[in-house]
């Protein structure tokens, strides 16, 4: 059957109908049974066909057979993160003819969008997607685990929780069997304020990593079991300090210095946290260092630099305003519209203009994260909001916001 549609697409290619095709070796009637792959024929017809197409139609059917070979080996150095083996295999596969008329199309266009968003290019990736969606209806169960997959990642990027969790929730894992999926819900779960779960799934991920020896995974897993293990105490922190000093020294074996700059930002954090801003500062400058400046990443760990000379009074405020400027244009420039809102709420507190900044929250920001699905902001500017009120006095609206928040 397969040999049948190779010698059709040749045939098509070739601008030759059935009778030209079969002209002195058969009917085109037996042709269009070949093609089909609904009659037996010997090997002398193939033989024909092929110099008469100008091909070798056993060669052309090798190939054929190779294409799901080299999507399984594409998909897979995605997953491990292998830029050069990435490239060339997507070149070879660009230069495949015959994936157009495989059992393989879907799948070739599923993991060019999951090409896109390993390169954070959500536009594409996204118009893929909708387009698998309109025109299959119905794919097979790994073709539609995977496409609500790549669908989860991409919702994850665009800090849409409420839709990742709703795509992702829907996979089935035995029909799926791509334990990388773990790794996306402890993403999720992390990025939701559930610190629990995100630790139970990238605790979960971390065993398959460690079993294929991937060691780029391994650096994801581990900072998120990282980033969710609390620490008490200073000798409890100081070891945490040392795993994740750890993690960067793997970062450097690797040479996976995006994955460097990510831990460098998230040990930042952790500094920041305990008030020590100094610290907290050197690490986010380091981390915008490895990073490219037109990228959201970099624009994070600007806010995250900023906060910490703010609340360190590490810096003059002229200055600071500088670099919320500069955040301020990038976002826009990049079309990132929750970034506007972190760096117009900073430059509030810069200027200490708290009412400005609280009806900035309650008008602007707090209505944007909820209608976008942002649901780590949201609690944790309506946490922020109500001790407020309280500080405030205004009795009712803290406890207005406190009921809305246990209902949510």
């Amino acid at each position: 059957m397969h040999k049948g549609k190779i010698i059709k697409f040749y045939r098509q290619k070739a601008k030759l109908t059935q009778e030209q095709l079969g002209y002195g070796i058969c009917s085109n009637t037996h042709v269009s049974k070949i093609e089909q792959g609904k009659t037996d024929y010997s090997s002398e017809i193939t033989l024909l066909f092929s110099k008469r197409l100008g091909i070798d139609v056993e060669e052309e059917f090798i190939r054929y057979k190779n294409i799901k070979r080299l999507l399984q080996c594409w998909h897979d150095s995605m997953i491990r993160q292998r830029d050069k083996e990435i490239e060339t295999l997507k070149n070879k596969l660009e230069k495949e003819p015959l994936i157009k008329i495989s059992d393989y199309q879907i799948l070739y266009e599923l993991l060019n969008a999951r090409y896109h968003l390993l390169h954070q290019d959500l536009k594409p990736a996204d118009k893929i997607l909708k387009e698998i969606k309109k025109k299959y209806k119905h794919l097979p169960p790994y073709e539609s685990n995977l496409l609500n997959h790549l669908s989860g990642i991409y919702y994850l990027s665009k800090k849409d929780i409420v839709k990742a969790f709703e795509t992702l929730v829907s996979i089935n894992i035995e029909d799926y069997k791509n334990e990388e999926y773990y790794l996306t819900l402890a993403t999720a779960y992390l990025a939701a304020g559930s610190r629990v779960m995100a630790y139970y799934y990238a605790e979960k991920s971390l065993r398959s990593f460690i079993n294929n020896n991937n060691v780029l995974k391994i650096i994801d897993a581990e900072m998120i079991m990282l980033i969710t293990r609390e620490s008490d105490g200073c000798r409890d922190f100081q070891l945490k300090v040392e795993e994740y000093e750890a993690l960067l020294h793997t970062c450097d074996l690797c040479h996976a210095y995006e994955k460097k700059a990510r831990v460098l930002h998230n040990l930042a954090y952790e500094f920041y946290n305990r008030n020590e801003y100094e610290t907290a500062k050197r690490l986010y400058e380091q981390s915008m260092d490895l990073k490219e400046k037109k990228s959201s990443f970099y624009l994070t760990s600007l806010e995250g630099f900023i906060r910490s000379c703010l609340d360190g009074n590490l810096m003059a405020k002229k200055e600071l305003e500088k670099l919320v400027y500069e955040g301020l244009s990038l976002a826009r420039e990049m079309k990132e519209y929750i970034y506007s809102i972190s760096f117009k709420l900073l430059l509030h507190l810069i200027n200490h203009h708290h009412t400005e900044y609280f009806n900035y929250l309650i008008t602007n920001a707090l209505p944007y994260f909820k209608q976008s699905g942002y649901v780590s902001l949201l609690k944790q500017y309506e946490k922020e909001l109500f001790h407020y009120y309280v500080k405030k006095d205004e009795k009712s609206k803290a406890l207005e916001l406190a009921s809305k928040v246990l209902a949510d």
